[in-house]
């Protein structure tokens, strides 16, 4: 079983958006990410939901959803937890670890949209940089897991592949 990290701010919910609204609604204040209710409000990325639903489907895959918290919001970590039940159900609830130093878990892939700062410089597998050039949406993401796992490629015209927009 290959244990897969996703992070959830900037991978699976649009925190950047999220915070750059609350900037322009109210630019006194500084940090948006501190009001009640930023992080169980914010919206899920393109695609995200649907591939982690795939990624789950794998049967040698094992899905946690790892975040860090907010120090500027002590909310985040209910609303961190109301987001997963909302968007990916309960089950996934019990998946779900907030930690401040990502690199402390051990798995096969860290998904994350940065390489360090929470850790992630000391992640023991590899880090798949959600947004980077190279996986710049889900779609890269899920074809390099199924490729490196199963062989399959998500390219294909297969129905399962969540990204598949046909554009």
């Amino acid at each position: 079983m290959e244990i897969v990290y996703i992070d959830m701010d900037g991978v699976l919910c649009d925190y950047n958006a999220a915070k750059n609204e609350g900037l322009k609604r109210n630019p006194e204040q500084k940090f948006p990410q501190s009001e009640i209710g930023f992080f169980e409000n914010l919206n899920p990325i393109e695609n995200a939901i649907e591939s982690i639903n795939y990624l789950k489907s794998i049967e040698h895959i094992d899905v946690y959803i790892l975040t860090a918290p907010s120090v500027k919001n002590p909310h985040c970590y209910t609303e961190k937890r109301l987001w997963i039940e909302k968007h990916l159900g309960i089950d996934m609830t019990e998946k779900l670890i907030i930690t401040a130093n990502k690199g402390l878990n051990k798995g096969e892939y860290l998904i994350d949209d940065h390489i360090s700062g929470k850790g992630q410089e000391n992640f023991e597998g590899i880090i798949l940089q959600f947004g980077s050039e190279k996986f710049p949406s889900w779609k890269e993401i899920l074809t390099h897991l199924d490729l490196k796992n199963n062989g399959k490629n998500v390219d294909s015209s297969d129905d399962t592949n969540p990204t598949d927009n046909n554009n």
